[in-house]
């Protein structure tokens, strides 16, 4: 039988729609729903629907891009229980109404998490239509979905004809084979994720960074205005041969390419390849994806292994954090007690830089922020607020970076570490720092602190 016409077959065999495909979906069951803008939206508006047939279905997901409509038809969350390995912007705003639950995760272990403790009745993922060999692709998010198709007892595909093809790597497709149910979706336009707008801070902070990169460099960003700028000052600097190696990949990415700097020539690993594990920008990045062999997508459990990111030379990791104390812990998603971010690959990022030859793992921000009554408090601060999450540990923090200068942790004393960040805190602030760094019996050399 010819091949490509048993694929159309299978294919066939196994559409339906919607509604049908949910009905596999029975209550206490565990379901994955996807990862970033990838969410199955018809899949999704089907569940729904059988809100007074189900109960105590918990929905498992990576940072949601829009707000299931499981969760508005069931406030009470009597019948679905959402949950999200990322607090993204929906989630937060969920979790503040007691809607949704954040799941700690250090970003590298998550398909063996998934493979070792999670018990999946059902993968529901959007997918790019299949191709002549019988493959869907899963478009830009690749960290953790090829774990849960392996792990699910069921797997049903979403398709969407504006999902770009996105090249691998490992783990970026799957096969008609590994589908029970195929459903064609309303083929919705992917997010558009804006840049956003940098602050003069964010300038500052990036001109010391950019004194850290050299020709040859390997760079991790994230999301944010900072990334943005440090994107578009290589794109327009006269650096040669950068490599990217990163758990997102944006669009400044794109602007770094086509300027010819970002080339990944002298990488030892995946060289003159852009490896990333998810996507998230505006269509331009979505076509610059699409069908493109410079980009590579992987598994989170390959992208942000620090012993994969430490093969590279030169890595540059660059993250951002909301708060610092004069312990050096870094806090980096939570206001207190309340969760704002996820762990994300921080922490896999830091500890990768740091193994790498010439490797410097970077966490950034203002010196300063202003509450809703426009009071401006430090970030640098005695102690973490009350019921801040550690996200790096203060064994494992190398440099640290704001618009007053970047100093280095490794190798110093509590003594040395509170006066380099009493150095690079904002002036207002630095006497009630000294103050309080004695107050804890932290010697901080206080005479030698910048006037």
């Amino acid at each position: 039988m010819n091949m490509k016409k048993s694929f159309t077959e299978e294919y066939n065999s196994k559409l339906t729609s919607a509604d049908e495909a949910v009905k596999i979906i029975n209550s206490g069951d565990q379901l994955f729903y996807g990862e970033f803008t990838m969410f199955p939206e018809a899949l999704d508006e089907a569940l729904a629907k059988r809100t007074e047939e189900v109960w105590d279905v918990h929905v498992r997901g990576i940072c949601y891009t829009k707000v299931p409509k499981i969760v508005l038809a069931d406030p009470a969350q009597e019948h679905f229980v959402l949950e999200d390995w990322h607090c993204g912007v929906v989630s937060r705003k969920l979790a503040e109404k007691h809607l949704s639950a954040y799941l700690p995760i250090t970003y590298h272990q998550g398909p063996r998490i998934v493979k070792k403790y999670e018990r999946v009745n059902a993968a529901l993922i959007m997918v790019s239509p299949m191709d002549e060999n019988g493959y869907f692709n899963t478009g830009p998010t690749n960290s953790t979905t090829s774990a849960y198709v392996d792990k699910a007892m069921k797997v049903i595909v979403e398709v969407n004809n504006k999902v770009p093809i996105c090249l691998g790597g490992n783990g970026e497709s799957l096969h008609i084979s590994q589908v029970d149910y195929v459903v064609e979706g309303n083929n919705p336009p992917l997010l558009q994720l804006p840049a956003s707008v940098p602050s003069e801070c964010d300038y500052t902070i990036a001109d010391y960074i950019m004194e850290e990169i050299h020709d040859g460099a390997c760079i991790q960003l994230g999301i944010g205005g900072l990334p943005n700028v440090i994107g578009a000052k290589i794109a327009a600097s006269d650096l040669r041969d950068i490599g990217f190696h990163s758990e997102m990949l944006v669009d400044s990415c794109v602007d770094m390419s086509e300027a010819g700097i970002m080339t990944g020539a002298r990488k030892s690993i995946d060289k003159n390849k852009m490896v990333y594990t998810f996507a998230m920008g505006t269509d331009r990045l979505y076509e610059f994806l699409h069908n493109n062999p410079k980009c590579a997508s992987y598994p989170v459990n390959y992208v942000n292994d620090p012993r994969m990111i430490a093969l590279n030379n030169n890595v540059i990791a660059i993250n951002n954090a909301v708060e610092i104390d004069l312990f050096s812990q870094v806090c980096s998603e939570t206001a207190g007690i309340k969760q704002i971010s996820g762990t994300g690959g921080q922490l896999d990022f830091i500890l990768g830089a740091f193994n790498s030859h010439g490797g410097k793992g970077m966490i950034c921000l203002g010196s300063t922020y202003k509450d809703k009554d426009g009071v401006v408090h430090s970030r640098i601060k005695p102690t973490l607020t009350p019921g801040a999450v550690v996200t790096v540990p203060r064994s494992i923090v190398q440099y640290i970076v704001t618009e007053y200068g970047i100093v280095q942790m490794k190798a110093k004393s509590i003594w040395d570490r509170a006066d380099a960040l009493i150095h690079i805190a904002h002036p207002d602030f630095r006497d009630d720092l000294v103050k309080a760094a004695n107050e804890m019996n932290i010697w901080t050399r206080s005479n030698r602190i910048v006037e």
